[in-house]
């Protein structure tokens, strides 16, 4: 216990101390996330809070996580660096989806290929058992690209990503503590430690913004800990077994992965990218019913904690049916918010200048002296 309250102490402390550092590094350089037609935030704010997010989460992890008795860890923070200057990349310069796509599908061979994280089986969902050596394959890059990408699309609104990252991880954290799987628990535990820092700074309004370097490396951990959890979980002789782990490993993701699951689908149904933005996530639906971003961030937490409560004790009725019934719940709510809500009110972006229809080749912008001017006078 001492150790994983010690991990996330560090890893709190890191990234409260770092997080200013980078808001002042960001204010002196002019590097800011400007607003446009998609986004909701109305003036620029910084976005490079992932910086102080990894800072934190690794030097805590390096620290608390004894290398030689896990020598698969090394794997997994190869492919959190190969995560995180991905997406620091895409947060100074905006990449395209391709080349965002490449580097994911690096990070997922380095965790499947030498760190060992891949579902080799379906664990009686959908009657199936030990799976093909292609198909496990498949599965498990398919797998980590969506619940990667799952926290990246997730973070549209304050708080959001971070609230929802803090609690699927404790959850993590929990149960690989209590079932002495010492290292996993402090991999969570210092994300989570990370990701508290950083809402002291990201609550409405925002002072600081994770970036991709922060949303796309909380999935990431999560991408480890449920392929993990599932594959732990469903062994009998592991000290606390649960049945119905790969329905209840959903469950503790359900709202960023079917979100993610769902956008996706619609964007490829109208013949369009699945990486392509839009204003068609959840958060968006809930902000166009009139909620602020603290009532939405604690409505998706509190709907993920009744989520996993329902599958943990309907756990007797094997995943497939728990999966089925927590699909028709969710896609039942969703449809009532979609096609109840109001109708699409017009966003008009403006240039800092003041001029209409904002466009720039990167997410984070160096303001001149003119536009800093404007834009403080909006504040």
């Amino acid at each position: 216990m001492l150790d994983v309250l010690l991990t996330a102490s560090v890893a709190f402390i890191i990234s409260f101390l770092a997080i200013p550092v980078v808001l002042q590094i960001a204010d002196q350089k002019k590097l800011y996330d400007v607003p446009d037609e998609r986004k909701v935030h109305t003036h620029p704010v910084a976005s490079l809070g992932g910086v102080g997010i990894f800072g934190g989460f690794l030097l805590a992890s390096l620290l608390s996580i004894r290398g030689h008795l896990n020598p698969e860890f090394q794997y997994f923070f190869a492919a959190a660096l190969v995560i995180f200057f991905l997406g620091l990349k895409d947060d100074l310069i905006v990449l395209s989806a391709s080349k965002k796509f490449v580097g994911q599908m690096v990070a997922a061979s380095i965790l499947i290929h030498l760190g060992g994280i891949r579902l080799d089986s379906m664990h009686g969902l959908f009657g199936f058992e030990d799976l093909p050596e292609g198909f496990a394959l498949a599965l498990s890059y398919l797998t980590i690209i969506v619940v990667i990408n799952s926290f990246n699309l997730i973070d549209g609104i304050d708080g959001l990503a971070a609230s929802l990252g803090t609690f699927t991880l404790l959850i993590f954290g929990i149960y690989f503590f209590m079932i002495d799987y010492q290292a996993y628990a402090l991999l969570a535990f210092a994300m989570a430690g990370s990701l508290i820092a950083f809402l002291i700074f990201n609550h409405h309004p925002a002072k600081i913004f994770m970036g991709d370097s922060g949303s796309l490396m909380i999935g990431l951990v999560n991408a480890i800990l449920v392929i993990k959890f599932i594959n732990v979980a469903s062994e009998p002789e592991v000290a606390i077994p649960v049945t119905s782990a790969v329905a209840i490993g959903f469950s503790i993701l359900i709202v960023p992965l079917l979100d993610t699951l769902r956008v996706f689908a619609i964007r490829i149904y109208n013949g369009r990218s699945p990486f392509t933005p839009d204003r068609n996530h959840v958060h968006h639906l809930l902000l166009a019913r009139g909620l602020g971003h603290a009532s939405i961030t604690m409505t998706c937490v509190i709907i993920n904690i009744l989520f996993v409560a329902l599958a943990y004790f309907g756990r007797s009725l094997g995943s497939t049916a728990l999966l089925l019934i927590m699909l028709a719940v969710s896609f039942i709510g969703l449809g009532i918010l979609y096609y109840r809500r109001p109708l699409r009110t017009m966003v008009i972006a403006k240039r800092m200048n003041g001029t209409t229809k904002l466009k720039t080749p990167s997410r984070v912008v160096t303001l001149t002296q003119e536009a800093e001017a404007a834009a403080a006078g909006k504040n």
